[in-house]
């Protein structure tokens, strides 16, 4: 018997048992990958995959979780308010003053990767369609904020010169692979459509992501705080919450309307919510919204990682031209975001370091590989399973590889320069990894 027909009372029962077991299993993950020095997201990941393939062991009793469309659209809608809250640990002025170094690294490093990322997938996947090979790039682009906000807190490097370039082209790089995936997305609507793709097209619809998100954030900073002024007379619990939540999903109902990614809609949302809004309810003792809606983020979260690792299958690995793919997207993704630091400017800054910190990846790779899972032309998924499976090995590898060379190559600039130029641990108010 399956744990599927453990609940045979009410519908929702066999939904609960599959929760316990995911959540169980993410911060059992999370716990171990801590212990060892890596983001909690890692062991949620890799908890995932050993749910997932118990199979190997003869034990399917929970294969099911994997299909179970309750789990699936809880998972997705942690996606969202995850891009959504790491929108709102940003603002339009933080992107702003980021300077040109900033500007620049992160161009080269979504340049790099996809053109890597796509030749690799033309090389080693001639058989696959031109989408598969560009969605293999777009899910090298994007550097995880988080991850590498982390590793620099942890190396006491949060306020130097370098990590304020890695994280705001983080950022930066955030938006752009952003753009480029609904310029995919719409590409592949527009080929099951019947639709003919041009050059037009593709400006078109590179125009339509841009207006989207230069005009949400312009009407967002010009409305926003009027409207959360003006629900801020209403006296019943939770207002402050649910505005922000409400906000947060009708832009990504709207992203999804216009032809875009929802996604793109809740960074947007979370992108133009500054401190500065919140404030009538702050002084009266109400928490901020970043606060309210961690809970919510810290329960829907790890669901949607456990779910990519169940989704995972390791036997794809049998297979020797998927493991040189692995290998191959593994080298590409390094390579591509160490070409970002010749975006740097200044004698005195360390580019190597600079690069290595924009290597890992993480929520966004994985949410734009989750994304060409449902999309298919001609009734061919964009990516399979297997491939699919070699994404995620790439992401937990960069994760991996990163923390110690960053730390061997801050060290490294260290010994080189003089002492008195050394940069020293310091103590950080820098926000710990958001997942």
């Amino acid at each position: 018997m399956s744990f599927e027909s453990a609940g045979r009372g009410d519908p929702i029962a066999g939904l609960l048992l599959s929760l316990a077991i995911i959540l169980v299993t993410a911060k059992l993950g999370g716990h171990f990958s801590a212990r060892l020095g890596q983001p909690a997201v890692l062991g949620e990941l890799v908890g995932g995959l050993l749910l997932g393939n118990l199979t190997l062991i003869g034990v399917g009793a929970l294969e099911y979780i994997k299909t179970d469309p309750g789990v699936d659209t809880l998972a997705r809608i942690g996606v969202l308010l995850l891009l959504f809250q790491i929108g709102i640990d940003e603002t339009v002025g933080q992107m702003l003053k980021v300077g040109l170094s900033s500007f620049l690294v992160a161009t080269l490093g979504i340049i790099g990767p996809f053109a890597l990322g796509w030749g690799a997938g033309a090389w080693l996947l001639p058989d696959a369609s031109v989408y598969t090979h560009a969605f293999l790039g777009a899910t090298l682009a994007a550097t995880s904020v988080g991850i590498t906000a982390r590793v620099l807190k942890d190396l006491g490097r949060a306020r130097s010169d370098e990590a304020r370039i890695i994280l705001g082209a983080a950022v930066i790089d955030d938006v752009e692979a952003l753009i480029i995936l609904a310029v995919i997305t719409g590409l592949v609507v527009s080929s099951t459509e019947g639709q003919p793709v041009s050059y037009v097209a593709i400006g078109l619809l590179i125009l339509k992501a841009a207006v989207f998100l230069v005009g949400s954030l312009f009407l967002g900073v010009s409305l926003s705080p009027r409207l959360f002024s003006l629900v801020s007379r209403l006296q019943a619990r939770g207002v402050l919450l649910a505005t922000g939540l409400a906000f947060c999903f009708s832009l990504a109902w709207l992203a999804d309307r216009i032809g875009l990614a929802p996604i793109v809609g809740a960074f947007a949302a979370g992108l133009v919510l500054e401190d500065l809004h919140f404030r009538d309810f702050v002084s009266r003792g109400e928490r901020s919204l970043g606060e309210l809606i961690e809970p919510i983020t810290s329960f829907l979260m790890p669901i949607f990682f456990v779910v990519i690792g169940l989704r995972t299958d390791l036997r794809a690995f049998a297979q020797g031209r998927l493991l040189a793919l692995a290998l191959v997207l593994t080298a590409a993704a390094i390579a591509g975001k160490l070409l970002s630091s010749l975006g740097v400017i200044g004698r005195r800054l360390d580019r190597l370091s600079i690069g290595i910190g924009m290597v890992p990846r993480g929520e966004v790779g994985l949410i734009f590989a989750n994304i060409g899972l449902t999309l298919s032309v001609a009734d061919r998924r964009i990516l399979d399973d297997s491939v699919f499976a070699v994404i995620v090995a790439v992401v937990m590898a960069t994760t991996l590889i990163t923390p110690p060379a960053l730390k061997w190559s801050f060290e490294r600039f260290d010994r080189r320069r003089p002492a008195d130029a050394v940069v020293r641990p310091e103590a950080t108010n820098l926000s710990p990894d958001r997942r």
